[in-house]
């Protein structure tokens, strides 16, 4: 008997020690580096776009002077999460077990040593994750918060909170905030998925956030709620590989050129940002409002991309193209007029839209190309367009007839040489005519 029971114990420990193995070499393989530092050669003197100025979300930055204001509202916000429910200590515990049981795979998230011990980083998971779950619950539901929160009813510092939480360097995994928003006691009426929470507090700064197919992308795999943004800007017919490498800084010819070559330039109605097509001679480009986040938003989800943290790096490529249509404040003034690009700034701010473009694509390359198809035909066109003989009715540029009237000028401007012409010859003729007369009279 005491034999059975020793191989019974010998094979369940047998099975424990083989089950960890497994989960291990699991998540060693699963797991990659998704929040990383942003490369030296992207924040060089921008590191206002890259570093936090209010709150320390995740391991990179905590610790900081300036962003310690906001510890206590996390502690705060961490309590009211976690006290919905009674018995505080056994919510606590529940959340804390299962975030032992991530902390392996959370720590592989972050590149380099992040310098915690295990105590240490599984309560930065509990504090930060809980934290950003009671900020996305309040933010939607109005009744759960309290009179007088200052994170809500002090002027600009919710749109501040935005603003850090888009930073690649200030994230933490989203599997550690799904795993906490299972385990802790949601509010009643807080039935909504936790994707959808955070697209709700972001949707204010994402282009094109009220398109149709949103839900799909919600459910699609996220490492962080900086790559769920980058998800929701998708869309869903974009290709998913570049069509070849074109590692160069100037991919498509600025708008004033393009207006030159008899291309016209247009507001899509698409309302999703990278939805750009070319059809016969129109340029039709998704409108992009400027606003005080626009600058940190791409800088932030280029260096996502750079980093090779995603599968589909294709906004460092739409950056290159708003990039390449607005070379000068020509361009962007002849974009501002086709609608193309708004803005939310001061009046006059959205003239310097060509200076942030600039300034984000000189430091970096874009070596995945995903709008070759675009250019292809923009430049066939132009192509077939300077051919001998090709007739350039039906191409012709500006909304509005702008083609028309240039042609107008043109049939005026002929016209008026002919009038001069017969005149001269008229008066020619006029003048041959009276000096035979005066010949004749005087003999």
């Amino acid at each position: 008997m005491q034999a059975r029971e020793q191989v019974s114990i010998d094979v369940l420990h047998t099975d424990e020690e083989l089950v960890r193995g497994l989960k291990e070499k699991m998540e060693n393989i699963s797991s990659s580096i998704t929040i990383c530092r942003v490369p030296e050669e992207l924040h060089r003197g921008k590191t206002r776009d890259y570093y936090p100025d209010l709150v320390a979300i995740g391991p990179y930055h905590r610790g900081k002077l300036n962003l310690r204001d906001m510890e206590k509202h996390k502690w705060r916000y961490l309590f009211a999460l976690l006290n919905r429910k009674p018995d505080l200590e056994a919510n606590i515990n529940e959340c804390m077990k299962a975030l032992r049981e991530l902390e392996h795979r959370a720590r592989r998230c972050y590149a380099g040593d992040i310098g915690l011990s295990s105590d240490e980083f599984v309560e930065l998971m509990l504090v930060d994750g809980g934290f950003i779950i009671e900020l996305l619950i309040k933010c939607a539901h109005k009744s759960l918060r309290r009179r007088g929160d200052p994170l809500f009813s002090t002027p600009g510092k919710l749109f501040d909170l935005r603003l850090d939480m888009i930073l690649l360097e200030n994230q933490i995994p989203l599997f550690v905030l799904q795993r906490l928003f299972q385990v802790s006691p949601i509010p009643k009426q807080c039935n909504t998925p936790l994707s959808e929470l955070a697209f709700r507090f972001f949707k204010s700064m994402v282009p094109g956030g009220e398109q149709q197919d949103l839900q799909v992308k919600l459910n699609e795999e996220a490492h962080h709620l900086l790559d769920l943004v980058h998800n929701c800007l998708l869309p869903a017919t974009f290709p998913r590989e570049p069509t070849k490498q074109r590692p160069t800084q100037t991919p498509i010819k600025c708008a004033t050129d393009l207006r030159a070559s008899g291309i016209k330039i247009a507001r899509a109605s698409s309302r999703n940002l990278l939805d750009a097509k070319f059809t016969k001679g129109v340029l039709q480009i998704p409108p992009l409002n400027i606003d005080q986040c626009t600058g940190r938003l791409f800088r932030n989800l280029v260096a996502l991309e750079r980093c090779g943290c995603v599968d589909t790096p294709c906004i460092t490529s739409y950056v290159f193209l708003i990039h390449g249509l607005i070379g000068s404040e020509r361009d962007e003034k002849l974009l501002v007029d086709r609608q193309v690009i708004t803005d939310s700034l001061n009046p006059g701010e959205v003239r310097k839209a060509h200076v942030l473009f600039n300034d984000i694509c000189k430091d970096t390359n874009v070596q995945e190309w995903y709008y070759e198809g675009l250019s292809e035909q923009v430049n066939e066109y132009i192509e077939r367009r300077r051919r001998p003989g090709h007739s350039s009715r039906g191409g012709q540029e500006d909304t509005g007839g702008g083609g028309r009237k240039e042609d107008g000028r043109r049939w005026i401007g002929h016209r008026e040489m002919v009038v001069v012409g017969v005149l001269l010859l008229i008066m020619t003729s006029i003048g041959t005519l009276l000096s035979a007369l005066s010949f004749f009279l005087h003999h």
